[in-house]
């Protein structure tokens, strides 16, 4: 699970929403009510993010030792519609392994990559298939939801530790299941802090929540359509793939909402925004983490430059010496989960390193870990869940995702 002039006046924005209207090539009906809200909150962006001084990097001491077949794998979206949520991750993890085999070499660890679509109806095969490989001793993954509920006994039964840098519903980590980590806040924590924003920050009066069918989507509505209380007037849902939203947006439209919050990923985010924004709609598209990326601008055009996102994962792209490397690797900026996959791939590198080179022994010693990463402090209780960290805004400016602060814990 991969960056305005402020609009101050509502008359400025409405003219906004239908100047971009005419780039979509979606012009509003004749008659359509805008909404009464709307207008952009200045809310600057920042620059920098402090990084702990003790960050365990996958270097390590470069003295690392172990055998020629230890394999790390990762297990997630390399195609598909929100495939670049996953190469994010994939990118992050291949960074680490390769600082790691750079500076030992007396340890080169491999590393395998395993398609899922992020589709928990395929998930299943490729997971047996790791599962089966004894060379691999370590996954990071998988990055949705969805698939890792599909997935979690199937590593519990062959006792393969597996950290997720992106899956957020909290019923993850309540299956009883001990070999699945969390290397994030779950949407117990993102929805509060998603639903403080709205009514702060951004000052919402009328919020219209909407989320797809997703077991992500359907946890993050349930938890930031309880914090929202009374500022919420109204929901739907959308179901995956879905390319017309009149019907919802009809009701967002009779409902007068100022701001639109979708639990979702941005595969439907996209369009929905984007047909929103054709239909007349000047007030805030704000997403989460599933609709953070730079895929989301690209599909969804000018129509984007409404959005703000909230995700529990730090802005990569403002640590500097990773944020150089990474696009040294990939060719682009650090996206949404790239830190986090660097981080998870890192703990097991980590514990390679000292010696914890069969499935046991690397289970245990994350369930034992306790150290700093880039992006934040690792240490796990017994279900897999980290301590309440940091929650992220950003918002589009200029055509780009750009980090505003944090927005909760």
């Amino acid at each position: 699970m991969y960056r305005k002039k402020v609009i101050s006046a509502i008359a400025a924005a409405a003219t906004l929403g239908m100047l971009v209207a005419g780039c979509a090539n979606q012009t509003a009906p004749s008659g359509t009510e805008t909404t009464g809200g709307g207008g952009r909150i200045n809310i600057p962006a920042i620059s920098k993010v402090d990084v702990p001084a003790g960050a365990v990097l996958p270097a390590g001491d470069g003295k690392g030792t172990c055998p020629s077949t230890t394999t790390l794998a990762y297990a997630g979206a390399e195609t598909g519609p929100n495939a670049q949520l996953g190469i994010n991750i994939f990118n992050g993890i291949q960074l680490a392994i390769n600082q790691h085999n750079t500076a030992n070499p007396g340890c080169q660890v491999q590393f395998k990559k395993f398609d899922t679509e992020g589709d928990p109806n395929k998930a299943t095969g490729p997971v047996t298939q790791i599962v089966s490989e004894s060379d691999i001793i370590g996954v990071v993954g998988l990055p949705f939801s969805g698939e890792s509920k599909a997935t979690g006994n199937i590593f519990e039964q062959k006792g393969l530790v597996h950290i997720t840098p992106s899956a957020t519903n909290p019923s993850l980590t309540k299956n009883g299941w001990t070999t699945f980590f969390r290397a994030l806040g779950n949407d117990a924590v993102q929805g509060p802090a998603a639903a403080k924003f709205l009514t702060d920050k951004l000052q919402a009066k009328k919020v219209y929540l909407v989320q797809d069918d997703s077991d992500y989507g359907i946890g993050l509505g349930t938890t930031t359509s309880a914090a929202l209380g009374s500022a919420m007037v109204g929901s739907d849902k959308v179901v995956t793939g879905q390319k017309d939203f009149s019907a919802v947006i009809s009701k967002i439209m009779n409902a007068k909402a100022d701001t639109v919050y979708y639990a979702g990923y941005y595969a439907e985010g996209a369009p929905f925004d984007q047909q929103l924004v054709g239909k007349g709609f000047t007030g805030s598209f704000v997403g989460p983490d599933g609709v953070k990326d730079d895929q989301f601008i690209k599909q969804a055009g000018d129509a984007s430059s409404n959005s703000y996102f909230t995700c529990p994962c730090i802005p990569g792209e403002l640590i500097p010496s990773f944020e150089s490397e990474y696009k040294k690797l990939a060719n682009a900026e650090p996206g949404t989960y790239s830190i986090e996959g660097y981080d998870a791939a890192t703990v097991l590198l980590s514990g390679i390193d000292k010696g914890k080179q069969s499935r046991a022994d690397l289970l245990s010693w994350v369930k034992s870990y306790d150290a700093d990463g880039l992006s934040k402090h690792y240490k796990w209780d017994a279900t897999g869940e980290l301590a309440t960290p940091d929650v992220y805004g950003y918002k589009v400016e200029n055509g780009k995702i750009v980090p505003i602060g944090v927005i909760g814990k």
